[in-house]
């Protein structure tokens, strides 16, 4: 007779490069931005600004449920930089609703451009313009490639947009509108306004309570959009008490961190979760593995309502990471640091990057074993990016193995690059293989938590963030995300408050009662 995992076996072959593979799904709406609207006459209210965050095309290897996890920051943040005598309005264009209104049109009309959407942030700059509107566009991909931008702008933004919107505004209202603002990262961070959260629909996301308490990490990886030529982001942080302020103001129970490491200044770190302790709520973050080097702060995370982490483990070769610049422990102890965050009831997804010059076809099953073996939670996979303005990108053009220079692709979904022990395709392949693999019925089951109480909310959070696609797509469509995902935040929150009071009364150094488990995923 046939093992229950046996039967489970979804078909997955252990050759990460097997062929032929069944298509993923992906509905057209995830993979294609709203239709433009007809050019026709319209009014134009004055002082009225639309900021836009562009569509940008899903992959289906991943949940869809993580574009909806918490709202991006950027355009709240400058809606909060916006004066008071102007009307502010903002629009997500992957909630699936449609184009943003445009009856009236707005005055002025604020883009993000993130490298894989700049096409599509283009198309949207050139429509709002040939209706008479002002268009200024910011982000990342403005600041490394500032020149391709301004083509298609009134304006640009190169650096921090939030200290340079009022002037821009300003500039509009007085008909003096300069081409180009910049404005680095150098102020002091707490000067900056609270973003206004409450101007995107609370029942698109999982969470609207997204938190920044810091700007810019400790680490400069040659292929991090950190490393951009042109970006100086000195390591800044938000007053513990402000941010405790901001969660309780959300009025949500669960809060996801944005920021690149929550944990560059562990002592900060530490003064941060004294200051949520208090309010009971439960909260995920992005840190890396060095965070374990202090027991203690692990401690401290999980007395404050952290539930999960989001690691970049980037390799497990320790060449890679040294390649890459990045600051780590040595990766043969990253199984007992592992451990050390599940014992105090915080889950783990770890991110790794594919394709580094040390790996080679046989990484991929390695891979997918170490994960199984230290029963990560999630795990999300990234192929090597050479992002513009990047030293990786700079050593790549240099050595000629820059494939292409299509930005729609450089979505770390895509190889864009020529690998140097593999085919272009068989990286691609062993990216496909590692999703379908770890997404599996048995590997979710293999991986499930020791503690036999953990397992049912590890098992709902794997099914229902992971292999449901069908239905992220449904409960984006019809704004029903936060509806759903209410309840299960709420059992999440009520098991780990329980697992705290354990955790509070055991000796430091000894191992608490079972961990709780969590519904709520880590992905950040």
């Amino acid at each position: 007779m046939k093992s229950l995992t046996q039967r489970w076996r979804p078909g997955i072959p252990d050759d990460p490069f097997y062929t032929p593979r069944s298509s993923l799904w992906l509905p057209r709406d995830m993979a294609v931005g709203p239709e433009f609207p007809s050019h026709q006459s319209r009014p134009m209210e004055r002082r009225s600004v639309l900021l836009v965050n562009p569509f940008y095309p899903k992959d289906p290897h991943a949940s869809f449920g993580k574009h909806v996890l918490t709202p991006t920051l950027a355009l709240t943040s400058l809606a909060a930089a916006t004066p008071a005598s102007w009307r502010v309005r903002c629009w997500d264009e992957n909630l699936l609703q449609g184009f943003a209104p445009v009856d009236p049109l707005p005055e002025v009309v604020g883009i993000s451009v993130h490298l894989t959407f700049a096409e599509r942030a283009y198309a949207l700059a050139k429509w709002f313009r040939e209706q008479g509107c002002k268009v200024v566009l910011g982000g990342l991909h403005v600041l490394s490639q500032p020149e391709e931008a301004a083509a298609h702008a009134d304006a640009i933004v190169l650096g921090d947009g939030v200290p340079t919107w009022p002037q821009v505004l300003r500039d509009i209202e007085s008909g003096q509108i300069r081409s180009r603002y910049v404005a680095m990262y150098e102020g002091d961070y707490n000067d900056d306004p609270a973003p206004r959260r409450e101007l995107l629909p609370k029942e698109g996301f999982l969470t609207t309570a997204s938190l920044i308490a810091t700007r810019g990490c400790h680490n400069r990886c040659g292929f991090c959009y950190l490393s951009t030529e042109g970006l100086r982001m000195p390591y800044r942080v938000r007053d513990p008490a402000d941010i405790r302020d901001q969660f309780v103001r959300s009025g949500e129970p669960y809060a996801v961190f944005v920021d690149n490491n929550l944990g560059s200044k562990p002592e900060y770190l530490r003064a941060l979760c004294r200051a949520l302790r208090p309010i009971d709520r439960i909260w995920s973050a992005a840190v890396s593995i060095d965070v374990t080097d202090d027991p203690s702060l692990v401690r401290e995370m999980a007395l404050a309502g952290c539930t999960g982490v989001f690691i970049g483990f980037e390799s497990l070769s320790d060449h890679n990471l040294e390649y890459a610049r990045k600051r780590t422990p040595r990766t043969q102890d990253y199984s007992r640091r592992v451990r050390l965050l599940h014992e105090n009831g915080i889950q783990v997804n770890g991110s790794f990057v594919l394709g580094f010059d040390d790996d080679r076809k046989d990484a991929f099953a390695s891979l997918a074993e170490w994960i199984e073996s230290n029963r990560l939670e999630c795990a999300t996979f990234h192929i090597l990016t050479p992002y513009p303005g990047t030293p990786l990108f700079r050593e790549f053009e240099r050595q000629g193995r820059i494939l292409h220079r299509d930005w729609s692709k450089y979505d770390t979904a895509h190889v864009v690059f020529q690998p140097r022990h593999m085919t272009p395709e068989e990286l691609h392949l062993g990216y496909d293989w590692l999703y379908r693999k770890l997404f599996s019925l048995p590997s979710i089951w293999r991986r499930r938590p020791q503690q036999v109480s953990a397992v049912l909310p590890y098992l709902a959070m794997s099914c229902l963030y992971k292999r449901s696609n069908r239905i992220w797509h449904l409960l984006i469509k019809h704004r029903a995300v936060h509806r759903m995902w209410a309840p299960l935040v709420a059992w999440t929150r009520s098991r780990h408050l329980a697992f705290r009071k354990q955790l509070a009364t055991a000796t430091p150094g000894k191992r608490a009662a079972a961990a709780p488990g969590s519904v709520v995923s880590a992905s950040v």
